[in-house]
C-alpha cells in the first residue's frame, strides 16, 4: 500500500506507457475509470503511481514497465521529496555494493519487516565507512560560531520513516542488479540534477577532470564547497587516500559522501556547514584542494571574520568573496600543496582585490591563471578562469606567473568547448612551467611573465590583457589558405547560381497548411518550453542563421518535440520568410520556442516543395498578423499549390538547389569576414607586409 504515496505527473505517465502526453489527456477524457488526481494542481495534476500502473495493465497499455522509468518515477514522486528518496536509495546502493548478502537477508521478508531491519543493516555499513568522529581532532576556530555536523549519522535516515521508501528501494536494488550500484546512483542523481537545473551549480565532468589533473597526485584532498561531489569524484584513486568535503547545504554534503563512498575505497569525511564561518577541518593540511566556490557572494562573513588567521595575504573586501575562498584553500594546504579553484574573470582584475593579488604574486602562491573558453561551465556566457596556487615552502627568488588563454578552443552553440584541445593545451603548458618555473611564449596561447612586470597599479592578471591573439591565424600562410577556401566557395556559388527565370505565369488551385494537417498530409507540432536538459535544442535563431542546434531547455513535464530528417521547421516571429528542411545532422534535436514543425507524409508531400513555397514573400505577408512591436506568422494560413507528387519533386529539386546556393553564400560571407579580420590583425601586428 505504501507505493500509493508515490505520485506521477501526466508527463511521467506518458513516459511509462511510451506515448505522447496528448494520449494521456485523451485517456482521462474517454475513460471514466482512469485514476483520479491525488495531488498537484489543476493544470498539472499528480496521480498515484500504483493506481496508474494497475489501470495501464488492465487496459493492455503497459505490457512491461521500463525499470529505469519506474524507479525514477518512484523517486521523483516520493512523499518526502526526491532528495530524501535519493539519499535512501544511495544508502541501500552502498549496502548492496559493500554487503550484497546483507541486503538479500533484510529484503527477504515483507515491506514492514524490511523497513524495520534496514536501519541496523545500514548503520553497520555507514559507521565504519565514514567514521563518526572528526578526522582532524583540533579545537574549533575562534570565529566559528556553529560547529558543523560531521557524517555519517546521515541525518535523513533516523528522522524519516523508511516504510514509504521500501517500494523504491526494492526497485533500486533490481536496477542495480542490471547495471551496477554506481551506475544506478549516477543515473538517478543525473536525472534529479537535470530536473532541477536552477537549484544546483554544477561543475561539468570534463572541467572537473582537468582541475584534478592540474592538482596532480594527492593522498589527502579537500573540497570546501563540494556541491554534489563532482571534483572529488574526478580524482584518480591512490592507496590510503583521504577525501574531505564540506558544503553549507546538508543534503549536498550527504549526497557527496554517499556518492564518493560508492566510487572509491578512499576514506571519506564530509561535513555540513558554512565553510568560511564554520570550518569543519581547521587542522587539516591537505596535499590538494579543489574548489568551485560560489561567485559574487556579499554575505560571506566579512563582518564576523575580520581577524581570522586565514587572511595571510590580506583581508578580502566585502565584494571579494572569491579571494576569501582562495585564502581558505591556501590555509588548508601543506607546504608545497596545490590548490585549483574555478574563478570568475572579474577576480583577476577588480581594483578592490589588487593588494591581495599582489601579495599572492610576491610570495609565489599564485602560479597560473588559465582563461577557459566560453561555455566551459555555468554561467556559460562568461569565460571563467582557473587559478592554480601552491602554498610556498619558501619564497622563490624570481617568481613568474603562467598565463594561458584557451579561448581559441571554443565551439559554436552550447555543446561546450573542444575539451580535448583545452586539456592538452592547459596540462602541457602547466607541466612545462611547473618543471622549470618559466615557459617560452606560445603566441596566442600561453606565456610566463615575471611577477615584477605585473605589480603595477592594477595588478591585472586576466590572460587576455597580456596575451596577444594568434597572429593573423598563424601568419600569412594560413591567410592564404583562407583566401583559397574563399575562392573555391565563390566558384561554387557561381556554379550554383540559378538560371534566369522564365516569363510564364502559373495558376494553380491552392490549399493551406491547416487543410493539409486536417487531411493527414502532414503533422503539425509547436515548439515546447521543456524537455530533457541533455538534448540539444534547435532555436529560432539557429533556423534563421542556418546553424546547428545551439539551445538548451530545462527538464519539465512538457514532452519535447524531437525533429526528424525531412521535417520542415518554420519560425513564427520576426516577419521573415524562412523555412528549413531538417537533415540527418540536425535530426533528433528538440524543437525550441517560437518554432512550428511540419512533418509531411512522403507519399503526399515533398518536403523541399513544401519548404520552398512556404518561403514566398506574398505568402508570408498574407499569413502574418502585426502587433505594435512584433510580427507573428500563422503557419496554418500559409498556402501552397495542389500539384501531383512528381511535379512537387521537380519544384523541390529547384528549391533544394537554391538552398545549397544560399548556404554557399553564407559560407563565403564567413570566410570573407575571417580573411578581412586576419588581414587587419596581420597588418597591425607586423606579420603581414602592406605590399
Amino acid at each position: 500500500m505504501q507505493d500509493n504515496a508515490t505520485e506521477v505527473t501526466a508527463a511521467g505517465i506518458a513516459r511509462l506507457a511510451g506515448v505522447g502526453r496528448a494520449a494521456v489527456s485523451n485517456w482521462r477524457r474517454r475513460h471514466a475509470d482512469f485514476p483520479k488526481p491525488v495531488g498537484g494542481t489543476e493544470t498539472s495534476p499528480a496521480f498515484a503511481l500504483a493506481e496508474v500502473e494497475a489501470w495501464l495493465r488492465e487496459q493492455g497499455k503497459l505490457a512491461e514497465v521500463p525499470l529505469r522509468e519506474r524507479v525514477w518515477q518512484q523517486l521523483a514522486g516520493h512523499p518526502e521529496g526526491p532528495v530524501t528518496a535519493l539519499t535512501h536509495a544511495a544508502c541501500v546502493l552502498l549496502l548492496i555494493h559493500a554487503r550484497p548478502t546483507a541486503w538479500l537477508k533484510v529484503s527477504a521478508g515483507p515491506d514492514e519487516q524490511l523497513a524495520a531491519r534496514l536501519p541496523q543493516a545500514l548503520e553497520e555499513v555507514l559507521a565504519p565507512r565514514f567514521g563518526s568522529e572528526p578526522a582532524v581532532n583540533t579545537p574549533p576556530a575562534v570565529h566559528a560560531p556553529a560547529a558543523p555536523r560531521l557524517l555519517p549519522s546521515v541525518p535523513l535516515l533516523p528522522s524519516v520513516p523508511l516504510l514509504p521508501s521500501v517500494p523504491l528501494l526494492r526497485g533500486v536494488a533490481e536496477l542495480a542488479a542490471e547495471t551496477g550500484a554506481r551506475q544506478t546512483f549516477e543515473f538517478l542523481l543525473g536525472r534529479h540534477l537535470d530536473a532541477n537545473p536552477r537549484q544546483y551549480t554544477l561543475t561539468p565532468a570534463d572541467l572537473a577532470g582537468l582541475m584534478a589533473d592540474l592538482a596532480g597526485p594527492a593522498r589527502t584532498l579537500l573540497d570546501p564547497a563540494c556541491g554534489t561531489g563532482a571534483l572529488l569524484r574526478a580524482v584518480a584513486p591512490r592507496p590510503g587516500q583521504e577525501l574531505y568535503a564540506q558544503d553549507s547545504a546538508p543534503e549536498l554534503a550527504v549526497l557527496t559522501a554517499l556518492r564518493l563512498a560508492l566510487h572509491t575505497p578512499a576514506a571519506v569525511r564530509a561535513a555540513a556547514g558554512d565553510t568560511l564561518r564554520a570550518d569543519a577541518f581547521p587542522g587539516l593540511r591537505a596535499d590538494a584542494v579543489l574548489c568551485h566556490p560560489p561567485f559574487n557572494e556579499r554575505n560571506w562573513g566579512h563582518d564576523e571574520l575580520a581577524y581570522d588567521p586565514r587572511w595571510e595575504y590580506g583581508f578580502p573586501a566585502r565584494n571579494e568573496s572569491e579571494l576569501a575562498w582562495v585564502q581558505h584553500a591556501l590555509a588548508r594546504l601543506r607546504d608545497g600543496g596545490t590548490a585549483v579553484l574555478l574563478m570568475p574573470p572579474a577576480a583577476a582584475s577588480r581594483r578592490s582585490g589588487r593588494r591581495i593579488r599582489a601579495d599572492l604574486l610576491r610570495r609565489g602562491a599564485l602560479r597560473a591563471v588559465v582563461a577557459l573558453p566560453l561555455g566551459a561551465a555555468p554561467p556559460y556566457n562568461i569565460p571563467l578562469h582557473l587559478w592554480v596556487l601552491r602554498r610556498p615552502e619558501r619564497a622563490p627568488a624570481q617568481p613568474e606567473l603562467l598565463l594561458v588563454d584557451t579561448g581559441q578552443h571554443a565551439t559554436e552553440g552550447r555543446g561546450g568547448p573542444d575539451w580535448r584541445a583545452v586539456r592538452e593545451s592547459v596540462l602541457d603548458t602547466w607541466r612545462a612551467h611547473d618543471r622549470t618555473g618559466t615557459l617560452k611564449e606560445r603566441p596566442g596561447l600561453a606565456r610566463s611573465l615575471p611577477v615584477i612586470d605585473l605589480l603595477d597599479d592594477d595588478v591585472d592578471l586576466a590572460p587576455a590583457r597580456h596575451l596577444p591573439p594568434p597572429a593573423a591565424a598563424d601568419g600569412a600562410g594560413a591567410l592564404t589558405a583562407v583566401r583559397e577556401r574563399l575562392g573555391e566557395t565563390l566558384r561554387l556559388s557561381a556554379d550554383l547560381t540559378p538560371p534566369p527565370a522564365g516569363s510564364a505565369s502559373a495558376r494553380w488551385p491552392l490549399t493551406t497548411v491547416g487543410e493539409l494537417a486536417r487531411g493527414g498530409a502532414l503533422v503539425m507540432r509547436t515548439g515546447g518550453t521543456g524537455g530533457h536538459a541533455r538534448v540539444p535544442v534547435l532555436t529560432d535563431h539557429d533556423v534563421l542563421a542556418g546553424t546547428a542546434p545551439s539551445g538548451a531547455l530545462p527538464e519539465s513535464d512538457d514532452e519535447a518535440v524531437l525533429t526528424e530528417s525531412g521535417d520542415v521547421v518554420v519560425p513564427v516571429l520576426g516577419g521573415g520568410s524562412v523555412a528549413r528542411v531538417i537533415d540527418d545532422a540536425t535530426g533528433g534535436a528538440a524543437l525550441g520556442r517560437n518554432l512550428v514543425l511540419l512533418r509531411p507524409d512522403p507519399a503526399a508531400l515533398d518536403p523541399w516543395f513544401l519548404a520552398g513555397f512556404l518561403r514566398g514573400t506574398a505568402n508570408n505577408r498574407q499569413a502574418s498578423s502585426y502587433a505594435s512591436t512584433a510580427t507573428r506568422l500563422d503557419v496554418r494560413r500559409l498556402q501552397l499549390p495542389r500539384l501531383p507528387l512528381d511535379e512537387q519533386r521537380r519544384y523541390g529539386a529547384r528549391f533544394r538547389a537554391l538552398d545549397e546556393f544560399e548556404r554557399a553564400l553564407r559560407q563565403a560571407g564567413r570566410l570573407g569576414e575571417q580573411l578581412v579580420r586576419g588581414m587587419y590583425d596581420g597588418l597591425t601586428d607586423g606579420t603581414v607586409a602592406p605590399d
